[in-house]
């Protein structure tokens, strides 16, 4: 009985391996169906998984900037001498922290931290401050905010109105007038509360008239509001020897013409000795006349006595 049962698997395996032999070349067995789908199943998760890394590799996801809530730019308003705050979130969806560098311009910016590290994908809100200043001008303005990480810069648009009345208001102080040189000094004041661009027209009048007319021009310069400057005027050929009046008329626009003036007297060595000579002169001539109407009158008192 065993060995006939023996001798029955001996005859099915010497079939089999037969059958596989007798197979033609370049055939391929084919392996069960859960088999197959197994190993396809594989090497489509190999393929796809090699394509998400090199598509990491060669496009890293970008970190943002931007103002929190999701809004297109920071908007702030208030006074001037107010502090503003707002808050800007930068998010990192990369694998790695990233460190991020910011700062401000066109504005008085300060943050909470200069430099932030954000974790991997994470969002971190970071609190900035904006101080209006008080010679602040009542209107728009205009900055940015900077954020800079992994060699890219992102800038977000910071909006500022300052609320409060225009007032467009300049002063001229404290003239001087150099007789040495004729250099005029004086000062302009902006008491407004508006930026102003200044004109100066000078004028003087002496004894004789009109010594110096200097019709208005633009000053190289603006006036912030409450800010002052101090400034000089050449008078190439000033007068001799005159006591004039000097006027220095500023104006701007929106502003009402402001005028202030100084008085000075001229008189240089030259001038002086010339004057002087002339006194002499006049002087001598006039004793030179009284002299000669001494004579005539001795002179004719004795005829008149002959007679």
């Amino acid at each position: 009985m065993r060995t006939a049962a023996r001798t029955g698997l001996v005859a099915v395996a010497t079939a089999l391996v037969g059958a596989v032999a007798a197979a033609p070349a370049g055939a391929h067995t084919e392996a069960p169906a859960d088999i197959r789908a197994t190993a396809s199943f594989g090497a489509r998760t190999t393929a796809s998984v090699g394509a998400r890394v090199v598509a990491s590799a060669a496009a890293p996801a970008s970190w943002t900037a931007a103002p929190a809530a999701g809004r297109p730019y920071v908007y702030l308003e208030g006074p001037a001498g107010s502090v503003l705050q707002d808050t800007l979130s930068l998010t990192n969806p990369g694998a790695r922290p990233l460190t991020v560098r910011l700062s401000g311009q066109g504005a008085p910016v300060s943050f909470a931290a200069r430099t932030v590290t954000v974790p991997a994908r994470t969002r971190a809100d970071v609190p900035f401050a904006v101080t209006v200043t008080a010679d602040t001008p009542p209107g728009e303005h205009r900055g940015t905010v900077r954020a800079s990480a992994a060699g890219r810069e992102v800038r977000v648009d910071l909006r500022l109105r300052v609320s409060g009345p225009r007032l467009a208001a300049l002063t001229v102080e404290d003239v001087h007038v150099d007789t040495e040189t004729g250099t005029l000094r004086y000062t302009l004041v902006n008491r407004g509360t508006t930026v102003l661009a200044p004109h100066l027209a000078v004028r003087a009048e002496g004894v004789l008239g009109t010594v110096l007319d200097r019709p208005g021009r633009p000053l190289p310069l603006t006036l912030k509001p409450g800010r002052r400057a101090t400034r000089t005027e050449t008078w190439p050929d000033p007068p001799a020897l005159d006591s004039v009046t000097v006027r220095l008329t500023a104006t701007a626009e929106g502003a009402a013409p402001a005028t202030a003036r100084a008085e000075a007297s001229f008189a240089s060595g030259p001038a002086l000795a010339g004057a002087a000579g002339l006194l002499l002169l006049a002087a001598g001539g006039g004793g030179y006349a009284v002299r000669r109407r001494g004579r005539s009158r001795t002179q004719r008192v004795p005829a008149g006595v002959r007679t």
